[in-house]
């Protein structure tokens, strides 16, 4: 049981302290260019996707058949789609109710990246069932790739109208659901160890899916020159010295 709380709060801290150094950004800092903040979301790509190939899917390789992993990793791409119509039909409902459209872009952003935060969470559970160092190379890679998702929330939610400290609460809270998913990967894989490889598959495809469908398409949409791109290169190749060293 104590595993188990430990486990949680890791998620939880790594999930509300990223989105939170996000909130704080967007009030201290008055122009954040749509360049930086496509730099660092390239960044915090490139870092998930090293984490992804040289670390989470070896594992689960290592750890069971590459059938369960490849199960995992199909399971967790179906859920994270499965998230975005929920988040689609709320943005709908929203669209229609709701005359203020930079609150409500606010709002629909923290809906989704709390819902993300959940499949995210999950990984760090997964992670620590496997090894302590993949755990908590997950959970900081996680933590970097939450602070962009912090701006994205607080700057729309200030300009609809919503005081600092309401914006602000609004960004942790968007934090929890990495504490949910994190006590569910490593209840999971206290079960079994069966479970294990597949929820690290299903981590990983969750990611891989969130990085391509969702992280380089925004960062696509907020900047198109290259500095990004290199920004993506640069994060590989930290999430590569992160894996050797940790």
């Amino acid at each position: 049981m104590e595993y188990l709380i430990r486990v949680t709060l890791i998620g939880l801290a790594s999930g509300i302290i990223g989105t939170s150094i996000g909130g704080l950004m967007a009030f201290f800092i008055n122009d954040i260019s749509n360049r930086f903040m496509s730099l660092i979301l390239e960044f915090s790509a490139g870092i998930m996707t090293s984490v992804v190939c040289f670390e989470l899917i070896p594992e689960a390789f290592r750890l069971g058949s590459a059938g369960l992993a490849f199960f995992g990793m199909f399971a967790g791409v179906c859920a994270v789609i499965l998230f975005e119509n929920m988040l689609s039909k709320a943005a709908v409902f929203k669209r229609t109710h709701r005359g203020d459209k930079l609150l409500q872009t606010g709002i629909l952003t923290a809906m989704g990246i709390a819902l993300h935060n959940f499949p995210e969470g999950f990984a760090v559970g997964s992670g620590f069932e496997a090894s302590a160092s993949l755990g908590f190379t997950l959970t900081l890679v996680i933590l970097i790739h939450d602070i962009p998702e912090g701006v994205a929330m607080a700057v729309p939610m200030r300009a609809g109208g919503f005081s600092k400290m309401k914006a602000f609460l609004i960004t942790v809270l968007s934090g929890v659901p990495m504490g949910l998913g994190a006590l569910a990967g490593a209840v999971l894989g206290e079960l079994s160890q069966l479970f294990i490889p597949v929820c690290l598959g299903f981590a990983a495809g969750a990611m891989l899916y969130i990085v391509c469908a969702e992280i380089v398409p925004q960062s696509k949409r907020l900047y198109a020159g290259r500095l990004p791109s290199l920004g993506n290169v640069i994060g590989i190749l930290c999430g590569i010295l992160v894996t050797i060293y940790n």
